[in-house]
């Protein structure tokens, strides 16, 4: 009870700060207009892409029994900004759905590649996965690179891979709701998701059907992914230290802690956000840079201070 009094605590204050910064001042005659047009936007799109982030990590952590692994880190992003590219080229006027659609079933495919290449990588060393899929999305990503210079569209890329919310506002957020729904179903299959990261062998054994549960957790993250690319562009690190400092304080009850992983998610992405806001005001620093230095700092610290708890 304690700890959700400070979430609230925190998540109240973050969102009066996101609400009242601004270039533009509320003391403005048109300021109801300014609040439900950007700024109330924003704060809800901070809030949900972080945790949607942070729900596609720990599905991820599950799926390949690594708690250094997140989407990140097994070139789903990149994937995702291949179909995207792929879109641009082929069929630039495409609804937005469709690119989400699109950038969906590319990242699926991406994270299809790197199970592939999971399944060979040796398990005695809980950081051989993660460099092993941050190579596998550098070769994505590089090949990706290359096709955007090469059509005249590093300009569109240069978006996709910077996560920022300036550009958010009503009528250009409003798929990231979507996350709450996938969360929905999340919690409802949080057990199965549990016994899927015990590993194949165990999971079929306690009657999991672990192709199906597999398949459903790989389809989820891919749409998560695709709906935060998309909309606010990539972020790294949030799928990876959320479900881990929840893990540490709370335990491994992954029912009892997915409404946190997700609230801290998006409570860490809001607080870069308006961190990024204010350090150099009126200039915007981007979330996803902001988010990325605390993120590294603690990616280190799950390194130092205990590498035998990234197995599942």
């Amino acid at each position: 009870m304690r700890l959700w009094i400070v979430i609230c605590f925190g998540l109240v204050a973050l969102c009066a700060a996101s609400l009242s910064i601004g270039a533009a001042s509320l003391q403005d005659g048109d300021a109801g207009w300014l609040l439900m047009v950007s700024r109330f936007p924003r704060t809800a799109a901070a809030l949900l892409a972080g945790a949607g982030l942070a729900l596609a990590g720990v599905v991820v952590q599950q799926v390949v029994q690594n708690r250094l692994v997140e989407p990140a880190m097994t070139g789903t992003p990149e994937a995702a900004m291949l179909g995207l590219l792929g879109v641009t080229l082929i069929a630039p006027g495409m609804a937005v759905a469709g690119k989400m659609f699109v950038a969906a079933l590319s990242a699926l495919a991406g994270m299809a590649g790197f199970l592939a290449l999971a399944v060979r990588v040796p398990r005695h060393d809980p950081m051989l996965l993660p460099i092993v899929g941050l190579v596998y999305g550098g070769v994505i990503g590089a090949t990706t690179l290359y096709l955007a210079w090469y059509f005249d569209l590093v300009q569109y890329l240069g978006i996709w891979q910077l996560g920022e919310f300036s550009g958010v506002m009503q009528g250009r957020y409003e798929w990231l709701w979507s996350v709450v729904a996938l969360g929905g179903v999340l919690y409802v299959v949080a057990d199965q998701i549990t016994i899927l990261g015990l590993g194949e062998t165990q999971a079929r054994s306690l009657g999991l059907n672990y192709t199906q549960m597999r398949g459903l957790g790989l389809v989820i993250v891919s749409m998560l992914t695709a709906f935060v690319l998309v909309t606010v562009g990539a972020f790294p690190f949030v799928g990876l230290v959320a479900p881990n400092l929840i893990s540490r304080w709370r335990g491994d009850n992954l029912r009892a802690n997915l409404p946190l992983i997700a609230v801290s998610g998006g409570l860490f992405v809001l607080a870069a956000d308006v961190i990024g806001r204010v350090i150099r005001y009126p200039f915007e620093i981007p979330a996803a840079t902001v988010f990325a230095v605390f993120g590294a700092g603690i990616f280190l610290w799950l390194l130092h201070a205990a590498p035998s708890r990234a197995h599942g």
